[in-house]
């Protein structure tokens, strides 16, 4: 802390001895130049010129001492006006020093990276089943149409959920559940074609083929460089976020599935030495991913595959889950499952999305047949806008609504979030730096009960369709 008397008392410090080279300077010239008084002569020899050179010397010593000594104390004010004002300064920030741009780091709740916003778009449900398997066969580059492109437009990032294998050939080892979904390879070409950026296969059909289908998803992934996440040869690569730099920010986005059948968790679930599925029931796992991804991302998303089917309210795992990941550090989670859309909203700052539902799937019954895509508008953690694009389904794919109906779909859509623990509007952060950085100690999520025929989060519905019929 700066006193008030500091300045004064430093100059004195410094102007003392100016003053006194000053005397001795002005006695040493006076004494040099003043004429010689009458009066007695003084004894010995009269002043040679070796003295003269003396007396000089010591006058020009005298004035170079004054002159550094005078250079010191226009040092010394210039420091203590600055010092003053960094003082000042101090008072009016608490202390701190002021800095420009973002303060703190990725674990701060207000970070915003490098200040540029980036659009990142949603959607449900994709697989390639009844008349989307022969669109696929008949051109992969037109098979989801240009609508999805067209819901998906102005993003700059674009995901969704493919709800099945991917395999080169045959399913030679279909797993023992009521649904088995496959795709060949050239699904990746028309989700390319349709401007999709990613998927996640973390869900319960990603290994509707076993792990021989599993691995065949995972090579054409590598070979067609089209990220595939939520799958992995063990649990390090299928909690492994997918990263992007996006106009200088950041992006980490990690997928994990809560929907696996009660009979096939211990095969699926992918572990140190196992491949498989990131599964959201290994709770400590998917939070320590969000929180490591946290400290080296402006952004960080959590998609997840959750809830319970034609439900369009949140199951007793969402929520908690929900919250978990918030205060680990993601900024967004987004979710499907439910084939039906569920509400979405504000959970402190953070946004959520509880049900996207169908983006491409054959459901031809209300409410399944409402589909769209979610905008977000993000710029670092600071969630700055989101939209949603509603459309319907129609032959497997989504037609985008306008005028009247897509505004009393996105209305529907709003009031969806009544039966929701979020908020239309931001609130206090739930993620502090102690939550970001601690390992997770519960309390952890409980698997759903199985319902006749189906896996958690299912509910018994009409046989569908598989190239396996």
């Amino acid at each position: 802390m700066v006193q008030r008397n500091a300045p004064s008392r430093w100059l004195n410090a410094f102007n003392q001895p100016v003053h006194d080279a000053l005397h001795c300077y002005g006695a040493a010239v006076h004494s040099r130049l003043e004429p010689r008084r009458p009066g007695p002569s003084r004894p010995g020899r009269p002043r040679s010129r070796r003295e003269r050179l003396r007396r000089q010397f010591h006058v020009s010593v005298a004035a170079l001492v004054v002159v550094l000594l005078a250079g010191g104390v226009v040092i010394a004010r210039g420091a203590l006006r600055g010092h003053e004002k960094a003082g000042a300064a101090g008072k009016k920030t608490g202390g701190r020093r002021e800095t420009k741009g973002p303060a703190g780091s990725p674990l701060s709740p207000g970070w915003r990276g490098d200040g540029k916003s980036v659009t990142l778009a949603f959607g449900g449900d994709v697989h390639f089943e009844g008349p989307l398997a022969v669109r696929l066969a008949d051109d992969p580059s037109t098979a989801l149409d240009g609508n999805i492109a067209k819901l998906f437009s102005g993003a700059d990032l674009r995901m969704a959920n493919f709800e099945s294998a991917l395999l080169d050939g045959a399913c030679t080892d279909p797993q023992p559940k009521q649904y088995v979904f496959h795709a060949p390879r050239t699904a990746v070409t028309a989700f390319k074609a349709a401007g999709i950026t990613l998927v996640t296969e973390a869900n319960d059909h990603g290994e509707d083929c076993g792990r021989p289908g599993l691995a065949e998803s995972l090579a054409i992934s590598k070979a067609t460089h089209f990220p595939i996440i939520g799958i992995g040869a063990d649990a390090a690569q299928a909690f492994a976020p997918y990263r992007a730099t996006i106009n200088g920010q950041r992006i980490a986005i990690i997928a994990a599935t809560e929907v696996i059948d009660t009979n096939l968790v211990a095969s699926w679930t992918a572990t140190a030495t196992q491949p498989g599925l990131a599964s959201a029931y290994q709770e400590g796992e998917l939070v320590a991913a969000v929180q490591a991804a946290r400290r080296t991302s402006d952004t960080v998303v959590v998609f997840l595959h959750w809830g319970t089917e034609t439900q369009q309210c949140p199951n007793p795992i969402q929520e908690p889950l929900a919250k978990a990941l918030v205060r680990a550090g993601a900024d967004i989670v987004v979710g499907t499952n439910a084939h039906v859309l569920l509400g979405a909203g504000y959970l402190g700052t953070a946004f959520v999305d509880y049900g996207l539902g169908n983006l491409a799937f054959y459901d031809t019954t209300p409410p399944e047949t409402s589909s769209g895509a979610l905008h977000i508008t993000i710029t670092g953690r600071h969630v700055d806008s989101y939209s949603w694009r509603p459309a319907l389904i129609e032959n497997g794919l989504p037609i985008p609504q306008y005028g009247a109906d897509a505004t009393a779909a996105v209305q529907r859509w709003r009031g969806l979030r009544g039966c929701t623990d979020l908020s239309d509007a931001p609130g206090d952060s739930l993620a502090t730096k102690l939550t970001e950085t601690t390992p997770f100690d519960g309390p952890y999520i409980q698997m759903l009960a199985d319902p006749p025929g189906g896996s958690p989060g299912t509910t018994p519905r009409v046989a569908r369709i598989t190239k396996d019929s």
